[in-house]
């Protein structure tokens, strides 16, 4: 018989044992989504991550490990252990070396959101991506004091829009209850989306860090103390210290000279760190998480396999009077064998492009929320060599488990004549 016919009986048999197969498939459908979908996401938060800075040489701040320096001043996760001096700050815009700074001065939130203080420089030298830089949906940026530009997904979940008022709040936590009433900022710009932290931040300048400062110690506003934005204004609100500074170097190898310099300063404890580094070593620590999770999803579609051969062994007591017949009307041994395997390796076909699909429409709806609440764009992308691979191991590894029922359906079939077709 040709393998155009055992194909068909193959399909006919499933077809009509389609309801236990059915939930077979299911079963098999849903781990190999969770294995390609693990996968899928392993690929993209890496490349999220990879694609929260670029352009950028080094990160200062106050001595502390470069995991906490980064996530601190790039992901807005955790606080610093200190400040900058602003004279140090100063001393770095004098050195010839660098060619660009961009200050970092955090502390304070809006909703749960953080309120970053800086300059200017920000729009003008920040990169992301692929050396793309913000750019503003609507307004401008900031150019008074009391001014403040939101991040994409800041100004979608509150629905604000230029012109409107906004208090921000003392402390970075998600709930305080010292408010900034006395000083409101008047919303002037929304950044355009980035996939970045940035979409989950609210920009204000440093010189209105420091007006809304005035009159308060240790967290708590001094009655009598605190001034209105017309009196900020007309003070010197330089700020003391800054918490970190982005650097751009002139000339690139001189990269390593500069961090070396920053990080034996005498004049004050700072450390100076390379973001892709970081990046690479902050990877490196969730990278064995995710590893793990792999493995273990792994071993769920192993599971499913199995559960596969357990319930075609099942079958099989109910094959007998099917595979009798087949032998009377001349068919092999071999042939009643390879039914059993091109049956499972058609599941195994139909539950892959099951999880295409099911894991298609996951992404397309996990992927507003995954921005909206930890920031990390996925989008919809055609499969790479190692998530192709998966895929295709798994009808290969159908096509070895399905050897198990193969050979005992073999070896039954050559005793097995018309004598078996009427139960005894």
């Amino acid at each position: 018989m040709s393998i155009r016919l055992a194909f068909s009986l193959a399909m006919a048999s499933l077809w009509y044992r389609r309801r236990v197969l059915a939930l077979v498939t299911l079963t098999l459908t849903l781990s190999i989504t969770l294995l390609l979908g693990v996968q899928y996401l392993r690929t993209e938060v890496k490349q999220s991550f990879s694609n929260t800075i670029s352009g950028t040489d080094l990160i200062v701040g106050a001595r502390s490990g470069q995991l906490n320096l980064l996530l601190y001043t790039i992901f807005h996760i955790g606080d610093a252990t200190n400040n900058i001096r602003w004279s140090t700050y100063q001393k770095l815009q004098e050195d010839q070396r660098i060619d660009w700074l961009v200050p970092i001065s955090l502390g304070d939130s809006y909703r749960g959101h953080r309120v970053v203080g800086t300059s200017d420089q920000f729009p003008e030298h920040f990169r992301y991506g692929r050396d793309q830089k913000p750019e503003l949906l609507a307004g401008e940026w900031f150019s008074d004091v009391f001014e403040v530009v939101l991040g994409a997904r800041v100004a979608d979940q509150h629905d604000h829009q230029p012109g409107d008022d906004i208090i921000l709040s003392h402390g970075g936590g998600k709930t305080s209850f010292s408010n900034h009433k006395d000083t409101p900022f008047r919303v002037t710009g929304i950044l355009a989306p980035t996939g970045t932290p940035v979409d989950q931040a609210v920009y204000v300048s440093l010189q209105g860090l420091e007006a809304i400062h005035i009159g308060w110690e240790s967290g708590v506003a001094i009655p009598g103390r605190t001034v209105t934005p017309e009196e900020a204004r007309k003070r010197d609100l330089t700020p003391d210290a800054i918490t970190a500074a982005l650097v751009g170097i002139d000339r690139k190898v001189l990269t390593f000279q500069v961090q070396r310099q920053i990080n034996e300063s005498q004049a004050e404890p700072l450390s100076a760190i390379l973001p892709g580094v970081a990046l690479s070593e902050l990877w490196r620590i969730m990278g064995q998480f995710e590893k793990a999770l792999l493995g273990i999803t792994g071993f769920v579609v192993i599971i499913s396999l199995i559960g596969l051969i357990a319930v075609l062994l099942t079958l099989q007591v109910q094959r007998r009077q099917e595979i009798a017949i087949l032998r009377a009307t001349g068919a092999s041994p071999m042939l009643i064998a390879s039914l059993h395997v091109i049956e499972c390796v058609i599941l195994a076909v139909s539950a892959c492009g099951l999880a295409l699909i099911v894991g298609a429409a996951g992404i397309a709806g996990l992927s507003p929320w995954l921005l909206e609440t930890w920031g990390i764009q996925v989008t919809l992308r055609p499969l790479n060599q190692t998530e192709w691979l998966i895929i295709t191991s798994v009808p290969l590894a159908s096509l070895i488990v399905g050897l198990a029922p193969a050979l005992l359906a073999w070896r039954g079939s050559r005793k097995q004549g018309l004598g078996h077709v009427m139960p005894e």
